[in-house]
């Protein structure tokens, strides 16, 4: 198994809401450690939207609104929403 590189902050995704079901298995309070190498099981879709948000919290970039340290994103599937927030912490 190839070592994933521990680069910047830490990225922990947690599962605040559902509507439907998430395809990917996804539950209300699941956390994910995410990173620009590890998608934590988090399907292509969601996965894609989230990654700018990853590395600017990942790398120490600031969210122009809202606190500087999270943000709440919502996957692109109308019909299975699942709304995660991503937050910042250091290692």
């Amino acid at each position: 198994m190839i070592e994933k590189p521990q680069i910047g902050y830490r990225v922990v995704g947690t599962i605040k809401s559902i509507k439907g079901k998430c395809s990917a298995g996804c539950k209300v309070g699941g956390k994910y450690e995410l990173s620009m190498h590890d998608t934590a099981g988090l399907c292509g879709l969601f996965y894609h939207d989230a990654l700018p948000w990853i590395l600017a919290l990942q790398l120490g970039g600031e969210i122009p609104w809202g606190e500087k340290d999270s943000i709440e994103i919502e996957c692109m599937d109308r019909h299975n929403a699942v709304k995660m927030e991503l937050r910042r912490m250091k290692r």
